[in-house]
C-alpha cells in the first residue's frame, strides 16, 4: 500500500524542494500507559507511510515519561501490535533513555535565564496562569539567580524535596495568547519507579519538554502528531530554538481519527477493562489493535480504513460501517466458504438409508476459480438454521415450510412432511424426503425450486460456541454524551450474544487460531485465539452502508 496524497505529502513535497532537509525521518512515539487502538493506527499509517514513500527512516520511541501509568505489559503489546500490522520500525527507542541529555539541556537553560524553579502549588500555577480573556502573573519565584536555581535543580534530583513541592519551569511569557507558553513546567517531582530506569530519577521531564529533545536527537525531520498538538507547537518550536539545535525538527498536525459507536480515550479503555465490563484490552468488542486483531480484522484492512476515512486537519467522526466494508470486501474475495449452523434444527431425510454416506463437491469461493472445491459429507440426518424453516411462513418466503421444497445447498433437493415438536410446543425435528434424482441437477419433471440453504451432517458435525458482537455503545459520538449522563450509560447491553452447540462443518475442527472463513449466508467468522472451540464474528455479509469507490 501507498499513502495517497494529502496535505502532510504536501508539506514535505514543498520542504524537500526547499532545501530544508535531505531525508526524510518519521517517528510512532506512543506513552506505553495501555494498549493501542485503531486511532493509533492512523498515526502509525501516516508516519510509517510517509517515510516508505520518500525512502526514509521510521522510528517507534517509547513515550517513557510518566513512571505512574507506564509497564512492561504495554511496551510489549505496542512492539506486538505494530509488527502485526507491518509497520516495522528502523529502530525502537525509549524516551527515558534521553532522560540525562534532558537534564543538561534544562541546566543550559536555567544558565541562559531561561528556566526558574518555582515554589508554587498545582492549584496556585493554575490560579496564576490566567484564562483565555486574561493574562496570567508572574510567579513570585520567577526572578530567582541562575546560581540558586541551579541548586535547587539539582537537590530537586537528589531527592531532597517531597513530591510535587517544586517545578521547573521555562521563563517564556505569561501574557502569551497562547497558555502553553505562559511559564509551562517541564520538569516535575515524582517518586515512583519505572519500567527502564528503576529508581534513578525522582525528578522527569514534561511531554512538551522532552518529546521536542527526542526528536532532534534522533535526527527526525517531521514529527507529525495529532490535531490537540497545534496549540503546542510554538512551545515545542521554543524548546528546539532555545536548546540550539540544528536541523531542527518540524512539528506538523493531522485530524484524530474518531469512529461512530466507541471510544479511543486510554482512560475509557482502560476504565471499561479494569471494571470488567468487557473481556480485558482484547476483548473483540474493543477498538484496541488487538482487539480487532482477535474479532478477525486485518492489518490491510485497517490501513485501507485509515486511507478511506481520509488525512485531513479538521476533525470529524467516521462511521464504522466503512471499516466493516474494508474488511468484507476483502473477505469476500480472500475467505474460504464453510457451511456452519448457528441455531440448528434436526432434519431428518426418512427416504435416504441410514448409514450411508455420500460426499459432494461444495466450492471454496465461488468468486475464486482457483479456490477449487472441497468434499462434504452428506448422510441422513443433517442440521439446517432455525430461521430457514417456517411453520407459517411470511409472503415471498422461500426456504422450508410444511409440505415445501428447498435445495440443500451442493445436494438434494427435499420435501418437509412432518414436524415434531418437544414438550414445550418447540419445533425440535423436521422430517423430510429427499428427491434422490436432484443431487446434481434440477427436477426431472422440471418444477421450480427457488430456495437454497445450507445444512451439516449431524453425524460429521463438530459443535462450536459463536460470538456474535455488536457495537460496543448505542450512542453514535461517545465524545459528545448528553449533560448529566455518562459514557457508561450508552454502553450497548447487546453488544455480544453467545451462541452455545452450534454445528460446523466437520473441516472446521481444524481450524487454526486466527483463521478466517466466511460461514455461507450467515457472514465472516475466526477462529478465536484465546478459545479453541469459538469462532466470533468479524462482520455480517452484507450491510446498506454505502462508500465511494
Amino acid at each position: 500500500m501507498e499513502i495517497a496524497p494529502n496535505f502532510l505529502t504536501e508539506i514535505i513535497d514543498e520542504d524537500l524542494k526547499n532545501g530544508f532537509s535531505a531525508r526524510i525521518h518519521t517517528r510512532f512515539p506512543p506513552e506505553p500507559n495501555g494498549y493501542l487502538h485503531i486511532g493509533s493506527a492512523k498515526a502509525i499509517f501516516i508516519n510509517y507511510f510517509i517515510a516508505k514513500k520518500y525512502g526514509g527512516l521510521f522510528n517507534l520511541r517509547y513515550d517513557d515519561t510518566n513512571p505512574v501509568k507506564e509497564d512492561t505489559e504495554f511496551v510489549e503489546s505496542i512492539e506486538e501490535d505494530l509488527r502485526w500490522l507491518g509497520a516495522n520500525p528502523d529502530g525502537i527507542f525509549y524516551g527515558s533513555d534521553y532522560f540525562d541529555q534532558c537534564y543538561e539541556y534544562a541546566v543550559r537553560l536555567i544558565r541562559d535565564g531561561k528556566a526558574y524553579v518555582c515554589d508554587l502549588t498545582a492549584d496556585e500555577m493554575r490560579e496564576y496562569r490566567g484564562t483565555l480573556t486574561q493574562p496570567g502573573r508572574e510567579s513570585p519565584y520567577r526572578n530567582r539567580s541562575a546560581e540558586e536555581n541551579l541548586d535547587l535543580f539539582e537537590r530537586m534530583k537528589n531527592g531532597e524535596f517531597p513530591d510535587g513541592s517544586r517545578t521547573l519551569r521555562a521563563k517564556i511569557d505569561m501574557a502569551s495568547p497562547n497558555l502553553n507558553l505562559r511559564d509551562p513546567a517541564i520538569y516535575r517531582i515524582v517518586r515512583a519507579h519505572h519500567h527502564r530506569q528503576g529508581d534513578k530519577w525522582c525528578i522527569y521531564p514534561l511531554y512538551d519538554f522532552a518529546h521536542p529533545i527526542q526528536d532532534a536527537i534522533e535526527g527526525i525531520t517531521h514529527s507529525m502528531c495529532s490535531l490537540e498538538f497545534e496549540n503546542h507547537r510554538p512551545l515545542y518550536e521554543w524548546v528546539v530554538d532555545n536548546i540550539g539545535f540544528d536541523p531542527k525538527p518540524k512539528q506538523r498536525e493531522f485530524a484524530r481519527l474518531n469512529i461512530t459507536n466507541t471510544v479511543m480515550s486510554k482512560r475509557y479503555l482502560r476504565e471499561l477493562v479494569e471494571t470488567g465490563r468487557v473481556d480485558g484490552w482484547d476483548d473483540p468488542r474493543m477498538p484496541t489493535l488487538c482487539g480487532l486483531r482477535r474479532r478477525g480484522y486485518t492489518p490491510s484492512a485497517i490501513f485501507e480504513f485509515v486511507q478511506r476515512a481520509g488525512i485531513a486537519k479538521t476533525n470529524s467522526l467516521v462511521d464504522q460501517k466503512l471499516l466493516e466494508y474494508c474488511i468484507r470486501e476483502e473477505l469476500n474475495a480472500a475467505a474460504p466458504r464453510r457451511m456452519a449452523v448457528l441455531d440448528p434444527i434436526r432434519v431428518v431425510i426418512e427416504n435416504y438409508p441410514e448409514g450411508k454416506e455420500e460426499t459432494f463437491a461444495v466450492a471454496n469461493n465461488p468468486v475464486d476459480a482457483e479456490a477449487g472445491t472441497r468434499e462434504v459429507v452428506f448422510t441422513r440426518e443433517c442440521y439446517i438454521e432455525r430461521t430457514d424453516f417456517a411453520e407459517v411462513p411470511p409472503p415471498k418466503f422461500q426456504r422450508l415450510k410444511p409440505g415445501g421444497e428447498v435445495r440443500l445447498m451442493g445436494a438434494y433437493i427435499v420435501k418437509c412432511n412432518e414436524v415434531v415438536k418437544d414438550a414445550d410446543g418447540n419445533v425440535a425435528e423436521l422430517r423430510c424426503t429427499a428427491d434422490l434424482e436432484t443431487a446434481n441437477g434440477m427436477p426431472a419433471d422440471g418444477r421450480k425450486v427457488r430456495g437454497t440453504i445450507h445444512w451439516v451432517s449431524a453425524a460429521h458435525a463438530c459443535d462450536a460456541r459463536v460470538m456474535l458482537y455488536e457495537n460496543l455503545f448505542t450512542l453514535e459520538d461517545v465524545n459528545a454524551v448528553p449533560e448529566g449522563t455518562n459514557y457508561l450509560d450508552y454502553l450497548n447491553p447487546a453488544s455480544l450474544t453467545e451462541l452455545h452447540h452450534c454445528k460446523l462443518e466437520a473441516s472446521l475442527a481444524d481450524a487454526k487460531p486466527g483463521e478466517r472463513f466466511q460461514f455461507v449466508r450467515m457472514g465472516y467468522f475466526c477462529k478465536d485465539s484465546k478459545n479453541p472451540d469459538t469462532f466470533n464474528r468479524i462482520v455480517t455479509l452484507k450491510d446498506s452502508f454505502k462508500v465511494e469507490k
